[in-house]
């Protein structure tokens, strides 16, 4: 009887967090709700527990009263009604319009902007080449995002749509202001936009950000692209030469995970310039000789240090940030971390041939991150190259997913040559599943019946907020016997003797897109 009551118990919890998901937004306030339920009564007087909330209030989380609350001038993306607080603001906009420097880029967000900017954040699948599919986070259908281009003292509007699944953001670097009360934790369906003005010139990056825990993942699972200010100021080889580069590039270099350990090992299976394996190898960047060439340079990372190079080519000049004023002449590479930037610009010498444009941190090269810059007297100029991910049509997506050889996704089981399963010998009574980087690891188990299978959240950065935090849990949605665990903060974990064989398929109910499974031999 008790086996019966169980199992129905597994039943229960598997179809009621199915229900949960149907909508983003209310699976994640439910679980923020359960969240806020522990805290009062399974956690209360538990470290993780007492951490958690003091971390809540300090951070201006507004919590229920049950739980201290938090006073409404700390509530994030509240206004303060305080008359001091709004004069001192005052005061201190006063003063910066009177620095030797460029003010922030606080405007009133009912100010008229100079240039408007709409993204739509979805989940998807991205080309990448060789036959390859990525699975992860999109924006408008391609990793990277589409670049965005504005000038310096633009005021500018930046509308963010979320049109996928689950919560999404935006975190734009070239905005010296608040953004993530604006732009932070937008709900499936819903669009929200904010007011800045692009004070600093420079080459940004922009990138989803939900809030807390979720932001180092959704960059991970391919949401970023690059954001221009164009300077006032003209760089010096265009003073020099007196006119426009002939051949302008806008190159990111970025990583792609096969799972969440291996991101946060900074372990990537691909490196690519503008999201496509050695796309410019396959279609190099022609530039007759005698051209002026700038390229606008991003290390996306989000985890590798690049040091970018032309085969054949010194700098006339390079600027870091792409900020005219900091500038060096002559070298042969520039070193980015991650969401670091540069403008290089040159002369293509006079001769023909190509010269390869590379990160001389060759792993990176060897993993796609090559191109060619190819000297041809018959080259078409003006030319401009963008740093946006390759564009394809329903049906061009559809075609190439019939011909592919490999799917593979940070968070869910891909090919099986890419997320092989692990097999366990009859004789190994038990064996652990790490919850990292919002993945199972390993995302597929092949065990013998009667095998214990151990959960354990290895996420650290355990705080709410965005699309909820790095909490998970274990759910079964299509298996031989339901189960499903409690919320698990970092170090918590979960275990099952699985005894009937089968496939068991499992998620994350918090993260739905997280996923795993467990094959059973009889």
């Amino acid at each position: 009887m008790g086996n019966i009551t169980y199992r129905l118990q597994s039943i229960i919890i598997a179809l009621v967090f199915l229900v949960l998901i149907t909508s983003s937004a209310w699976a994640c306030d439910s679980c923020n709700q359960a969240l806020y339920n522990e805290m009062l009564t399974t956690r209360k007087g538990t470290l993780v527990g007492e951490e958690l909330t003091k971390a809540m209030k300090n951070q201006g989380v507004n919590l229920p009263a049950d739980m201290g609350g938090a006073t409404p001038e700390f509530v994030a993306g509240k206004d303060n009604p305080n008359a001091e607080q709004r004069k001192e603001f005052i005061e201190i906009i006063n003063r910066d319009k009177s620095l030797p420097m460029p003010q922030t880029g606080y405007v009133p967000q009912d100010t008229k902007p100079t240039k408007q900017v709409s993204i739509d954040l979805h989940e998807g699948e991205a080309y990448l080449g060789k036959g390859v599919f990525f699975k992860g986070f999109l924006t408008n259908n391609t990793v990277p995002g589409p670049t965005i281009i504005v000038d310096e003292g633009d005021v500018v509007e930046f509308t963010v749509n979320n049109k996928g699944l689950v919560p999404h953001g935006a975190s734009i670097h070239s905005a010296y202001t608040q953004t993530s009360k604006y732009l932070g934790k937008i709900q499936a369906g819903e669009s929200k936009k904010m007011v800045f003005r692009a004070t600093y010139p420079g080459i940004y990056m922009y990138h989803c950000a939900p809030g807390g825990h979720a932001i180092p993942m959704h960059v991970i699972f391919g949401q970023y692209g690059m954001m221009v200010v164009r300077p006032k100021q003209k760089y010096k080889l265009e003073k020099i030469l007196n006119k426009k580069p002939d051949v302008e590039i806008f190159l990111t270099q970025h990583e792609f995970y096969a799972n969440g350990k291996d991101a946060i090992d900074a372990k990537p299976i691909y490196v690519t310039f503008n999201g496509k394996l050695f796309r410019y190898v396959e279609e190099p960047i022609k530039a007759k000789p005698g051209d002026y060439v700038r390229i606008n340079f991003l290390n996306v990372g989000p985890n590798l240090l690049s040091t970018f190079h032309i085969v054949g080519i010194i700098w006339d000049f390079a600027y870091w940030q792409g900020i005219p004023e900091n500038s060096f002449k002559g070298g042969q590479t520039v070193t980015a971390g991650p969401s670091d930037s540069w403008v290089v610009e040159f002369r293509m010498p006079p001769d023909e041939g190509n010269f390869l444009m590379l990160s001389h941190a060759v792993g990176s090269t060897d993993r796609g991150a090559i191109g060619i810059l190819a000297g041809d007297k018959n080259a078409v100029t003006p030319l401009t190259v963008l740093s946006d991910g390759p564009a394809i049509s329903d049906q061009e997506r559809a075609e190439l997913k019939k011909k592919s050889i490999r799917v593979f996704s940070p968070f869910e089981p891909g090919s099986t040559d890419v997320d092989e399963p692990y097999f366990v010998s009859a004789e190994q009574k038990e064996v652990r599943v790490r919850i990292i980087g919002n993945s199972f690891y390993p995302k597929v188990l092949n065990i013998a019946e009667g095998t214990k299978v151990r959960w354990i959240n290895e996420e650290v950065f355990t705080y709410m907020d965005g699309e909820f935090a790095g909490f998970h849990n274990v759910v079964t949605n299509t298996a031989p016997e339901a189960f499903g665990s409690a919320l698990l903060a970092h170090g918590e974990s979960y275990e099952k003797v699985l005894t009937k064989g089968g496939t068991y398929d499992y998620f994350c109910a918090p993260h739905p897109y997280m996923k795993g499974r467990v094959i059973v031999r009889d």
